[in-house]
């Protein structure tokens, strides 16, 4: 990992900047196409319970024992004691004694139960079984809550993140309080793409389009997961690694937010 870009976590470790994502991904696939992510060169590989595929990420990560695996509680298991049961069933399936981060998946507000399964991550980490903890979708309303009933900051929160929706007063917040913001549906499910605006973008650059969402990412010190299938586009995404986008590019993107850009569901109503 020597010249593989890396994030400062809080927590004193590290974590790689650009990560591979496996939402969607059927348990059949997991194995070949996280397989073929780490020999491109991927040093990150995320997953979660409720994607169904931890057995054939473990397989695909195989011996590779640095590579840095992160998976998610999903939320039918928040409580403190479902919690550290679901997270050791993740770590059955995974075929692991212990993970690079855990994470949260949802906060379900609703629910009244993020603050005793952030304080069951806390204790999984005690224990050696997630080596760094975090969260995902989290609002500054609960990121507030655990880090004040608990003394222990996230190392991450995971949030869709993407050009046209690039969640700045969040990350303003994360940057405050020494959170990696880890992107999900970085390429905007795709969309983003077919955007006028990137499309110059990756003609003036010689990169494929995703390549230049993911320089973007990036250049905003974003840790982004896409997913892929083919080799081809593994690859093609992996190459936001080998250039830079200019200011008036980064410029050019950042002009693409828009209020109503979410794609994905709100964490205030989702559980």
């Amino acid at each position: 990992m020597t010249d593989y870009p890396t994030l400062d976590l809080n927590d004193e470790r590290q974590i790689p900047q650009l990560g591979f994502g496996t939402y969607k991904l059927e348990e059949k696939d997991a194995a070949k196409s996280v397989s073929a992510a780490i020999d491109v060169g991927y040093w990150l590989v995320d997953t979660a319970a409720i994607y169904e595929n931890e057995k054939g990420v473990g397989e695909g990560v195989g011996d590779w024992s640095d590579i840095f695996l992160q998976t998610k509680i999903w939320n039918e298991s928040q409580g403190f004691d479902r919690t550290k049961k679901a997270a050791q069933k993740c770590l059955d399936r995974l075929g692991r004694e212990h993970v690079d981060m855990l994470l949260i998946h949802w906060p379900c507000p609703d629910k009244g139960l993020f603050v005793e399964t952030w304080r069951a991550l806390v204790e999984l980490r005690d224990e050696g079984k997630a080596k760094s903890i975090g969260v995902s979708n989290f609002r500054e309303q609960d990121l507030r809550r655990i880090i004040e009933e608990t003394c222990v900051t996230p190392a991450l929160n995971q949030i869709e993140l993407h050009p046209s929706f690039q969640q700045r007063e969040l990350r303003k917040l994360h940057d405050e309080l020494g959170i990696v913001t880890q992107s999900w549906s970085p390429l905007g499910q795709g969309d983003g793409m077919d955007n006028d605006i990137i499309r110059a973008i990756a003609d003036e650059t010689g990169q494929p389009a995703s390549a230049v969402i993911l320089r973007w990412h990036l250049q905003h010190g974003l840790c982004p997961i896409p997913k892929a299938t083919s080799r081809e586009h593994i690859e093609a995404n992996f190459k936001a690694l080998s250039f830079e986008l200019s200011e008036d590019q980064i410029s050019r993107i950042d002009k693409l937010d828009s209020a109503d850009g979410r794609m994905g569901p709100d964490p205030s109503k989702f559980c």
